[in-house]
């Protein structure tokens, strides 16, 4: 099945009750039971609800998995990944990534006994290297937020399965429309659903896709127990986003060439971060991993100070300075002191993280009114 095609139709089946082709948003918190223990396979709204069901079978069709998990957060979809571990055990993550995994990896799950181990997941042998037999668990997010690395996913898949060790890809830059993760090997994919599948800043949700069975139910006891579960509404709003992921992707990623292109080649722009350049490090695998290089980018001025950055980033009218991305409107930010203020800031330099960074995403808008806008912010 085509992309077009899966998307407007995953998790889609009619309202047997009524024939309503959209799925219903069931806003309640139980259900009436003929006896005791005799339902309908339901039976308290946290762990179970048709909406929630019906987006999780799409989430999983999507990223081409057998098994969805939603939760009420990309967060929270981190955080059911991070309780499958115990005290002792060590992952090793990408050193360049969004800073509320950071913040949870190392204010949350550090002082509960589990060793983090960062370092440039770039070059796979870096992964290769850093794994001990304590190692349970490799986070991977490619392309990076926010300076657009790139990981070749099957290499460290590889290597997880060398070590017996579980490969998790943040795959929220991408959407399934432009990259699929399981198909290389991954174990888990998380995305914040917020972003691309929701495509609308309306919602915040996040979910989790994989192939095993046994894994799939321990991460479901995990949604249940801990309830961090999003609300029907919710599920309904990333439902409805789904179905014009693929145009939506079609439009981020047309965009998305004309403005880096556009920044390339500006006098006063430093250096522009963006996977779909010829001359970015790993092109050669984003090419081989992805269907298309997106929206989302990030660029230094040549004066690649916070002051001559701050300038930019209060200076668009189309372009919102505001948090967040994968939207159809078009949106500025400044990782230094917004998505990633919870690094320590001598972490952030060494990492490449300069305070005069600016990261976009760009809108499905014109892209001659986004160049335009570009244009009279920079000067």
């Amino acid at each position: 099945m085509k992309l077009a095609t899966k998307y407007i139709h995953a998790g889609a089946h009619p309202d047997p009750s009524t024939g309503a082709i959209m799925t219903p948003i069931y806003q309640t918190s139980t259900y009436v039971q003929s006896a005791p223990g005799v339902n309908k396979g339901y039976e308290y709204a946290r762990s179970q609800n048709p909406t929630r069901f019906a987006l999780e079978e799409a989430f999983a069709v999507i990223e081409n998995g057998k098994f969805g998990l939603a939760f009420a957060s990309g967060v929270a979809a981190t955080d059911a990944v991070m309780r499958l571990l115990v005290p002792g055990d060590e992952v090793v993550a990408a050193h360049d990534m969004y800073g509320g995994t950071f913040r949870l990896f190392s204010k949350v799950y550090e002082k509960m006994g589990i060793k983090f181990i960062y370092v440039d997941t770039s070059d796979a042998n870096n992964v290769a290297k850093a794994m001990t037999t304590a190692t349970k668990l490799i986070w991977l997010e490619t392309p990076t937020n926010p300076l657009m690395n790139i990981s070749d996913i099957e290499a460290v898949a590889t290597i997880g399965k060398k070590h017996n060790c579980m490969v998790c890809v943040d795959n929220t830059f991408a959407s399934p429309y432009l990259q699929n993760p399981l198909d290389f090997g991954a174990t888990i994919v998380m995305h914040s659903a917020t972003k691309y599948l929701g495509g609308h800043s309306d919602v915040i949700q996040g979910c989790l896709v994989m192939n095993d069975q046994v894994l799939r139910d321990q991460l479901y006891f995990i949604q249940k127990s801990t309830g961090a579960v999003p609300g029907p509404q919710d599920c309904f709003l990333v439902l409805r986003g789904i179905k014009t992921l693929h145009v939506r992707m079609q439009r981020h990623c047309e965009n998305g060439i004309k403005v880096a292109a556009y920044l390339k080649q500006h006098p006063k722009v430093g250096k522009v971060y963006w996977c779909g350049f010829e001359d970015h490090p790993n092109h050669a695998i984003a090419k081989k991993q992805m269907r298309g290089y997106g929206g989302m980018m990030s660029f230094t001025l040549k004066e690649d100070t916070l002051e001559a950055a701050t300038k930019v980033l209060s200076s668009t009218k189309i372009f919102s300075l505001a948090e967040s991305l994968g939207g159809v409107e078009s949106l500025i930010n400044h990782p230094a002191s917004m998505t990633h203020a919870s690094i320590p800031r001598a972490q952030r330099i060494a990492n490449g993280l300069s305070d005069g960074l600016i990261r976009l995403s760009v809108g499905i808008e014109d892209a001659e009114d986004l160049i335009a806008d570009l244009a009279n912010a920079i000067g």
